[in-house]
């Protein structure tokens, strides 16, 4: 207990005796006086006053109590529960994803930033950012920034690729607040681009953006602020170095400033202060440093934090699981395109071997449903759809359909007829080209069905003929032929002519 805390019990039993003593003797005064009158009304009086007293000195003990009683620690207010679910099942979701990608450096990266975040989720900090050029004075609005504040600011929490963070706190915000001093953007070189990078990372993980300027933007600055701003980020723009435009200058540039940025950051938002004044020469010759004019942005930084802070919080959670989540996605979405890319590659040319082997009256994927079929439920596989046999045939003889509808047959018979123009003799010719076009069709199908899976099993609005339409455009071209008719002369034409020169 402090001091002054024993102070105040000492003097408050003080006044209570002597409020005591006089009570006492003001009672025996009372009573004795209306006993002479009547000493039932004496009784009924001092019964009365006794009960008052009592009353009174139980509240007074009550309010003791609560002013005496240790104080509870403030629990820190809780993140918005909506958007915090939303966070934590979107983590979980990121982690299911992790746990399939099968490159070990990527798995470990994606496994490292899932749990920066939920550390992050658990903790509740605030993380602002200051962003810009090498040259807007970020390093010095950090400092400025930090000589202003109010209390104790902690060390430098190590620096990471010259991007330095601080701990502090606002007075009237209750969680602690980080502040992060990132490399200068637009900077030349192999190693400025690696530094922007880093920059660019930290800002898409904060929660506030301290954007900073020393003049009008540049379409170099815009395009990186209107980006995050686009993404969801909270930003503020800071136009610094104002000490070198007089008074009349320094509005037009906020002016010209808020103009541009109007449509994603409100005029409030639009700061000027000056980190690091320069030196002034005085009359008399002597020197002076002014001191850094950095409360309008302090201010308006104290403000955002306090009115938005929680929601800035959980906002940032959940957009930066959404960001992991979508990147575990892509990197999926690569490995298993790759995985059926490989599929369809190999069961090509089990179609093609088969109908050369057996010549059809005319080139139909229903001669090979059994094996685009077992096709089908690989590819399922990959994408985590598990399918039997039976299923797998409906889907490729539904699909086989829609290529006989849409010509797709004749059209690749003729690409492939006039790419494998040889001199040898027609019916070899025949049988190549069939055998050819069905490991073409079936690598039309194959990638159609990727499309399929990678939709969560769906076609789309346009249903299967687009689908399937777009895969046969898309391996029609010119270059992709040449490719594929040199290896079907290696896979089906070549293994026919020596069938035939055996017999």
């Amino acid at each position: 207990m402090s001091r002054s805390r024993i102070l105040q019990i000492i003097l408050a039993l003080l006044v209570l005796l002597g409020l005591l003593l006089w009570l006492v003797s003001t009672l025996v005064n009372l009573y004795a006086g209306l006993a002479n009158f009547s000493p039932v009304l004496a009784n009924v009086v001092i019964w009365l006053v006794i009960v008052l007293i009592a009353v009174l000195v139980g509240a007074l003990g009550y309010y003791a109590w609560l002013f005496l009683r240790p104080r509870q620690q403030r629990l820190p207010p809780r993140i918005p529960e909506a958007r915090t679910e939303a966070a934590e099942e979107n983590l979980r979701a990121v982690q299911h994803q992790v746990d399939q990608i099968q490159d070990e450096v990527a798995r470990q990266a994606f496994a490292e930033r899932t749990k920066r975040v939920e550390e992050y989720l658990a903790r509740g900090e605030i993380r602002v950012v200051v962003f810009g050029t090498g040259s807007a004075g970020k390093t010095s609005l950090v400092n400025a920034v930090l000589g202003e504040i109010v209390g104790q600011v902690g060390a430098a929490m190590g620096t990471t690729t010259e991007a330095t963070t601080y701990k502090f706190r606002l007075p009237g915000i209750e969680r602690d607040i980080w502040l992060t001093d990132t490399p200068g953007i637009l900077e030349a070189g192999v190693a400025g681009t690696g530094r922007e990078q880093l920059a660019r990372q930290l800002a898409a993980e904060a929660d506030l953006l301290l954007f900073v300027v020393d003049s009008d933007l540049r379409k170099s600055e815009y395009d990186p602020l209107r980006s995050l701003a686009d993404s969801g980020k909270r930003s503020i723009l800071v136009f610094n170095k104002s000490d070198l435009y007089p008074d009349s200058e320094i509005e037009a540039v906020l002016s010209q400033l808020r103009q541009r940025v109007n449509a994603f950051i409100a005029p409030v938002d639009v700061v000027a202060i000056a980190a690091a004044p320069q030196e002034v020469q005085l009359e008399s010759g002597d020197r002076f440093q002014p001191t850094p004019e950095i409360l309008p942005l302090v201010r308006r930084m104290a403000a955002v934090l306090r009115d938005e802070g929680e929601d800035l919080i959980a906002e940032n959670i959940l957009l930066q699981s959404q960001r992991l989540g979508e990147e575990a996605r892509q990197i999926l979405d690569t490995q298993r395109r790759r995985e059926a890319d490989q599929i369809v590659d190999r069961y090509q040319w089990i179609s093609g071997g088969v109908v050369s082997i057996t010549p059809l009256p005319m080139v139909d994927l229903l001669g090979a449903a059994a094996v685009n079929a077992q096709m089908v439920v690989e590819i399922g596989r990959v994408y985590g759809c598990e399918m039997n046999v039976e299923r797998g045939k409906e889907l490729a003889l539904s699909l086989a359909k829609t290529l006989v509808s849409l010509g797709i047959i004749r059209g690749a018979t003729e690409v492939l007829a006039l790419a494998l123009q040889t001199n040898i003799g027609t019916f070899v010719i025949g049988r190549a080209v069939q055998g050819a076009t069905a490991a073409y069709l079936t690598r039309i199908a194959g990638k159609s069905f990727i499309e399929y899976f990678r939709r969560d099993q769906t076609w789309g609005d346009g249903g299967m003929s687009e689908v399937v339409e777009q895969q046969f455009q898309l391996n029609r071209r010119d270059e992709f032929i040449k490719r594929f008719a040199q290896e079907a002369i290696a896979r089906v034409i070549e293994p026919v002519r020596s069938r035939l020169d055996e017999t």
